[in-house]
């Protein structure tokens, strides 16, 4: 579930704009757009953190999220008049309901503003959860029909098109948003902006399977308010109530974020990776021991998650090295003080670069583990059991605690993701 007692962290940048560092091939120079994010916890569904990550995690493996193998979602569910679903099987992916970023967004005119979770797993950007939908002057209602399930959570509602604004300059006229009409789960937030491919939209409104929603970034690009239909992300790690720690960065990369090259890869090649933001790392190894066998690994980024999967036999073999046990309470392995002193970094090379995965970024915050249900004293890991075997088109899934530690841009023209390090690579911040 997506319900909020209360909120630790909540800070929020100003968005702002910075001139591209170039022009593009039509000579016209058009800014980059930086937008501020925030980290929230929310400790009421801390407990259940780890079932409803895994859900997620394991739905995105099997496919179940990412449609068939011909591409495109799962087929619409057969929905009422009133907008409510008999089989609501829908076909996106969310954040999970403990830890999640999110960033402000102003629908219509006047506009009213909107906190949406960041998620890079799904393409539908929706709103009314929290604070409803007021339909002005230039909001167009399609009558079409929306149903987005999130395993654990759903919304229903309508197909509107609206003004929607990251700033009082940037802004898109007509954009493809869902207005709820009923949700569960989202309680204290108002929706979510989606930033995956938009072939996750797929299969999510009455108006049939093959029907592709453009989300904020394409339609940006489409209206040449930005030069590049690129999407960056920049999060970090929070050690304190209040910290300031994101940015989405829309048509370009900031290269003030990250402190190494930017090297590009293509999205990986095999289905379910390639409906999502994914890549083929070449090898996963944890100090010397060699996590996989295969030279090509699926691996996708996903904001919507925590917590780092491993197929299964790469996670036994992780088990296995760290000499970690599976603590039955938390669902996370459990380490003791001296197997954490002699953890090793975890390595992951794509496109002949490799990106560190510290001791510390393995660890799970302490300060949260009685949070979720876990004694105060343990130490908990982070890496997860996905639940397949290598070779199943989907073998990782890099959640919010790699996010936090590398720079990602993910190119829509050019269908390539773009990795570097951050001075939170190395960071001892947890």
């Amino acid at each position: 579930m997506f319900h909020f007692a209360q909120l630790l962290v909540s800070a929020l940048l100003a968005t702002t704009v910075l001139a591209a560092p170039a022009a593009p091939s039509g000579g016209v120079l058009r800014p980059i757009v930086n937008q501020g994010v925030s980290k929230v916890f929310n400790p009421e569904d801390m407990t259940e953190l780890v079932k409803a990550d895994y859900a997620r995690a394991r739905a995105a493996s099997t496919g179940s999220l990412a449609g068939d193998v011909g591409g495109g979602m799962s087929s619409f569910a057969a929905v009422s008049k009133n907008g409510t679903s008999s089989n609501a099987i829908g076909s996106a992916h969310a954040t999970n309901n403990a830890i999640y970023y999110t960033t402000a967004v102003q629908v219509g005119s006047p506009s009213l503003n909107y906190q949406l979770i960041i998620d890079t797993g799904s393409a539908n950007t929706w709103v009314g959860a929290k604070t409803k939908y007021v339909k002005t002057s230039g909001a167009i209602n399609t009558g079409s029909h929306m149903v987005i399930n999130y395993q654990s959570a759903q919304m229903q509602g309508y197909l509107y098109y609206d003004k929607l604004a990251l700033s009082s300059t940037i802004t898109v006229a007509s954009q493809a948003i869902g207005v709820a009409s009923s949700q569960r789960g989202f309680d204290g937030t108002d929706g979510v902006l989606g930033l995956g491919p938009k072939r996750l939209s797929r299969g999510t409104t009455s108006q049939g399977t093959s029907v592709e929603l453009p989300t904020i970034t394409d339609n940006l690009w489409q209206k040449k308010v930005i030069s590049d239909n690129v999407v960056s992300l920049s999060f970090a790690p929070a050690n304190q109530v209040g910290t300031i720690n994101g940015q989405i960065t829309f048509g370009g990369v900031d290269s003030t974020r990250y402190n190494s090259k930017l090297t590009y890869t293509p999205i990986c090649k095999e289905w379910p990776c390639n409906s999502y933001w994914g890549v083929d790392a070449s090898s996963i190894n944890y100090g010397t021991t060699q996590l996989f066998t295969q030279t090509s690994i699926p691996s996708i980024i996903e904001t919507g998650l925590t917590l780092i999967y491993f197929s299964s036999d790469a996670f036994k073999k992780y088990q296995s090295a760290t000499g970690a046990v599976m603590d039955t309470t938390t669902g996370l392995l459990k380490a003791s003080t001296a197997q954490i002193a002699a953890l090793k970094t975890i390595d992951i090379t794509v496109a002949g670069v490799k990106y560190p995965i510290t001791p510390n970024a393995q660890l799970w915050p302490r300060s949260l583990n009685t949070a979720i249900g876990g004694a105060a004293y343990n130490n908990y890991l982070v890496i997860a059991d996905l639940g397949t075997k290598s070779g199943s088109g989907l073998d990782v899934i890099l959640g919010q605690k790699v996010v936090e530690r590398l720079y990602f841009t993910f190119d829509s023209t050019n269908k390539r993701v773009g990795m570097a390090t951050t001075s939170y690579t190395n960071s001892t911040i947890n």
